[in-house]
């Protein structure tokens, strides 16, 4: 009986470092955090594209966290700055990610900010990117034999493309997938600039 009151205070000691160091402390920390000015709310279009980006398991491949310079290359990747809590302020649930398959988007709408480069992509990656080994998303379009007038035809190249005669048009789910992805700029500032020293008489 003595060990088993000891097994269980020790085991409700660890739990509560652990809840402390894991939940209460990062909560008290990032509880205050304000998003920066340039960053703007998700629009109702990019809402549902994101529900369409978790829908289709790209949080499985893809990260939205580059790392500070000194834990990593992402800088040097062209990835942009290292995010801050701030940064998903919107986020909700947050999509960090943890597998790097493919490149981060974290600033993916300001690398790539073409919507035709984006559908073309996602209906086909590799006649975009050749050697990708993202899967292709066939199914968040249709080929039609010809275009109606609201139509948003995609211009895949002709190698990749359906059979001649036959146009692409992407659905409403891969437009909005696409407008989220043009959403992710996160390439405002998060800092505010350091202070200029003040200018001494007599020195340039």
């Amino acid at each position: 009986m003595h060990s088993d009151l000891k097994l269980t205070a020790g085991a409700m000691v660890a739990l509560g470092v652990a809840t402390a160091a894991l939940v209460v402390m990062p909560y008290v920390e990032v509880r205050d955090i304000r998003p920066a000015a340039a960053l703007k709310p998700y629009t109702a279009a990019q809402l549902r594209g994101r529900e369409v980006y978790i829908a289709n398991g790209c949080v499985y491949c893809h990260t939205q966290q580059p790392r500070d310079r000194n834990f990593g290359p992402d800088f040097s990747r062209g990835w942009g700055r290292a995010s801050v809590p701030a940064d998903y302020y919107y986020d909700k649930p947050h999509l960090l990610g943890s597998m790097r398959t493919g490149p981060d988007l974290f600033s993916i709408g300001a690398r790539q900010p073409s919507k035709d480069w984006h559908l073309g992509h996602l209906y086909q990656p590799r006649a975009y990117v050749p050697g990708s080994i993202m899967p292709a998303f066939p199914y968040l379009f249709i080929v039609k034999d010809a275009a109606e007038e609201d139509d948003q035809v995609v211009a895949v190249p002709r190698a990749y493309g359906p059979n001649i005669g036959k146009v692409v048009i992407a659905t409403p789910e891969a437009l909005d997938l696409v407008k989220y992805l043009q959403g992710l700029n996160h390439t405002y500032p998060v800092l505010p600039p350091e202070p200029r020293p003040e200018a001494v008489p007599g020195k340039p």
